[in-house]
Formats: structure tokens, sequence, C-alpha cells
């Protein structure tokens, strides 16, 4: 029952259908193209016929009658008496003894020869007497009698066994001149044409209906193979790919496409994976120091003071562990769509001189010089508070791995239709291979001091989301021991 609903099923009898519906068309055009080109041809031919016998007896007549006006005429008994009459197998000729109707006769006989054999030419004189015939077909007369003079008609009659014959007829001063011919000879033609579609067709539909199948077959087997892989893949084994095929067809850009899906799929597993780790990792180590200190401060009893220093090293990692859930919400919302931001034209210059100062005060305790370079007055349309957090993401991060006594420089420019926002430092920098991951969640180059800077893992993460929602991008240059670049394009408010 499934090959009822399946393609394959459908495409044969879509091939099969158009396939069949041509043929027919074909032949019926075909046909009836044949038809009338055949009677054409044949009405042509018939009217040149006569037309040839009418131009060659008339002028010959003409000087046979011219003679024969010396003559005394005779009576009719004796004129059946003197005529002779000369037979053939296929030509009867009525003539007297004139040499001259002879050589007209011969000359007929001749191009009778020459004209197709089953082509009727009988010749009567204006009193219907029978002057000349040919009766390959039959030795019965045609017999019509509206017959035009000097114009050629072209009609269909039937001989005493009923069979059609075209035939053509005129006259003039001299004689009347038929020439038929066989409409049998026709039919016989279209039957055969006729045949050979009756025979043809039927078999072009049933190779159709093999072909279309085997070609179905052949060519969805491998949609088969990806719904056969795509139904085996679980989560536990995303490694597993669909062997791809050399030809770049629909089928060969279609399984590079899941295999791609399934890539993206498996590196997105592996993320979640990672992040879980690393989150329940930062979550955690503050509540294993909370739980480590508490048990210490309730096995002996200790002073005012030493309980104060648990409760405020407590706080602190309640601090740490609320910062973590918040940001990991922020950046789930944004995951998701749900994040809210309040669009409107920002002035840069304000708050880029603003953080200045505070990364001023924060940067005071390693004695690290904050210095703002350059600030040009741009506009962009943004939310006020997230772009407050992304210049301060980035000062905090490049503080916390700027040693003492480090430089920093802030710098905000206009640049190619963009507001540029420029945090340099020459800090620990970032390897090469390490600066792709650096905006990834949870993700420290110097992971063995990532818990002494204070730092959660999700500030650059935060930072690039935050511009690219905006439209932007963010982009790091570094070197190791020399410091790192980090750079904000956003675009300008429209004027």
């Amino acid at each position: 029952m499934k090959y009822l609903h399946s393609i394959r099923l459908k495409l044969t009898v879509w091939y099969t259908l158009i396939l069949g519906v041509t043929l027919f068309g074909f032949g019926v055009t075909s046909y009836l193209y044949t038809q009338e080109k055949l009677l054409a041809n044949l009405d042509l031919s018939l009217r040149n016929e006569v037309v040839w016998l009418k131009n060659f007896i008339e002028p010959q007549a003409r000087k046979v009658k011219l003679k024969r006006q010396r003559v005394k005429p005779l009576t009719s008994t004796k004129k059946q008496q003197e005529k002779k009459v000369r037979r053939s197998h296929e030509v009867e000729v009525v003539e007297d003894d004139s040499t001259e109707f002879d050589q007209i006769w011969n000359q007929i006989y001749e191009h009778t020869l020459l004209s197709p054999k089953k082509q009727i030419i009988q010749i009567r004189d204006r009193n219907g007497d029978i002057l000349y015939k040919s009766y390959s077909l039959g030795k019965e007369d045609i017999i019509f009698e509206d017959i035009p003079f000097n114009t050629t008609k072209l009609v269909t009659i039937y001989d005493a066994q009923g069979q059609a014959l075209r035939l053509a007829v005129t006259q003039n001063a001299f004689t009347k001149i038929y020439v038929a011919y066989p409409e049998a000879e026709i039919s016989e033609v279209l039957g055969n044409l006729f045949s050979i579609f009756i025979i043809f067709v039927p078999a072009a539909i049933i190779l159709s209906v093999l072909g279309g199948w085997f070609l179905a077959n052949k060519s969805l087997a491998p949609v088969d193979k990806i719904t056969k892989t795509a139904r085996d893949i679980t989560a536990l084994n995303l490694d597993q790919r669909i062997e791809p095929v050399d030809v770049d067809d629909e089928i060969g850009r279609l399984i590079s496409t899941f295999n791609d899906m399934i890539g993206r799929l498996q590196s997105s597993f592996e993320q979640i994976k990672q992040f879980s780790i690393d989150a329940s990792h930062e979550l955690r180590t503050p509540l294993t120091i909370m739980r480590g200190e508490i048990e210490l401060a309730l096995r002996s009893k200790q002073s005012s003071d030493e309980y104060r220093q648990v409760l405020s090293s407590t706080l602190d990692e309640i601090l740490r562990m609320s910062s973590i859930i918040e940001n990991l919400l922020m950046l789930a919302k944004g995951d998701i769509g749900k994040s809210t931001f309040k669009f409107e034209e920002v002035p840069l210059a304000p708050i880029i001189k603003e953080l200045y100062e505070d990364s001023e005060m924060l940067a005071e305790k390693k004695h690290i010089h904050v210095s703002l370079e350059s600030v040009d007055d741009v506009t962009v349309s943004g939310d006020t508070v997230r772009l407050r957090q992304l210049v301060l993401n980035l000062l905090d991060n490049a503080i916390k791995y700027t040693p003492e006594k480090g430089t920093i420089a802030l710098s905000l420019v206009k640049e190619n239709g963009s507001a540029k926002i420029i945090v340099k430092d020459n800090g620990i920098g970032i390897p090469e291979e390490e600066q792709a991951k650096i905006f990834d969640r949870f993700y420290r180059v110097d992971k063995g001091r990532s818990r002494e800077m204070g730092g959660t893992g999700l500030g650059l993460s935060i930072a690039q989301w935050i511009s690219e929602t905006h439209g932007g991008r963010i982009f790091v240059q570094s070197e190791v021991n020399k410091g790192s670049v980090f750079t904000v394009v956003l675009p300008l408010a429209r004027e």
C-alpha cells in the first residue's frame, strides 16, 4: 500500500500520462496533416493532368478539324463500318483513318505510361463518344455530366463497385476530358499510418511506464538512503553522515545540505553540552566555597569578626552566582528573541566620556593608565543601557587582562558611515588559534587565572550579542604579550 502514496508512482503516472497525451496529439495531428497533404497533392496532380491534356489536344484538334472540313460527312452506319478499334491491356482508342488523330492518341498514350498506373484518363468528343480511355482499374466508363467549360472541376464520384474516385473534369470546343484517381490509394496510406500509431503508441506507453518506474527508482534511491539515515540519527550519534555523491544535481545538493544540517546540529549539541558543563562548573564553584566556609564556621565557636568575614565571603559568592544567572538569562532571552530593546537615537560621545571616567576608577587598583584618545560626535540607533553595557564589558575585560601599570586607550571615531568604538590595551594578548573562540560563552584564554580575576566568561559573549542586535559587529586583533585591540562597528543613525 505504501507504493500507492509514493513519489515513484506519481512520477511514473504523470510521465506516462503526459507522454500518452503527447503521442495522441501527435498522432491525430500527423494523421490529419498527412490526409490533407495527400488530398491536396492529388487534386493538384489531377488538375495539372487535365490542364496538360487540354493544352495538348486543343491545338491538334484545330488542325485536324480544318483538314476534315473538306471531307464529306458519312452516315452513322457507314461510320461504324469504317471505324477501326485499337485495343491493348491499358488503352482503348477509337479512331478513323486520320493519321493526325493517330499521332494525338499515341502521344497521349506515351504520356499515360509516365503517369501513375492507377490514374484513369477518359476523353470524349462533344457528342459524348469516347475517343480515348485508359482502363487500368476496370472497363467502366466515367459518367459525369456537370462539366465546366475551360475550367477544371474537382469532385468525388463512385464507380460501379462503390469505390470513391477523385475526378478532375473540363471541356473545350472539341473534347471532354476526365482524369480520375481512386481514393482507396490514399485511404490505404492513411490506414497504414493509423496502424503504425496503433502499434507504436501502446508500445511507447508500456516502455514509458517501465522506464519511468526504473528512472524514478534510480533517482529516488538516495532519498531512501537519506530517510533511513535521518531515522537512525539521534543525539548520541550526530557524527553519522550520508555518503555524498559525485554528481552536482538536486539529490547531491540535498545530501550536502542534509550533512551540513547534521553538522550544525552536532555543533549545537556540543555547544549546549559544553555550556551545561561550564555553567554547572561556574555555579558549583561558589556553592562549594560557601558550603565549606559555612561548615567550618559551624564546627566551632567563632568570634563576631570571623562570622562577619564568613558572611562577607558568602555574599560575594552569592553576588557572583547572581551575576552569572542574570547574564545567562539575558543571553537565553536573546537566543529565543524574547529580549527587549528600547531603540532610539543615542549620541555615543557622552557615553564614551562617562565610561572613560568610570574605567579610570576601576583601573586605579592596578595602577593602569586609561586614556581617551579621540571622541567624534556620532549618533547611532540603539538601546542606551545595552550600549553602555557593551563598552563597559570591553573596558572591564581589558582591565582584567592588563598587568599592573599597563595602559588602556579608548576612542570613538566616525569612519565610512559607521561608528567605531576601539578599546586597546597592552595586556597578555590572545593566541591566534584562540581568537575565534573568545566570544563563546564561558570560554577563557587563561583558565588557571579565571577565578582570581573575577570573570564569569560571559562578558565578551554579551558584548557580541549586543553589537549584533544593533546591526553591528565586533572583532579582535591581538598578539601574545603585546596586547589586544577590540573594535566595535555600529551603523550610524539615519539622518
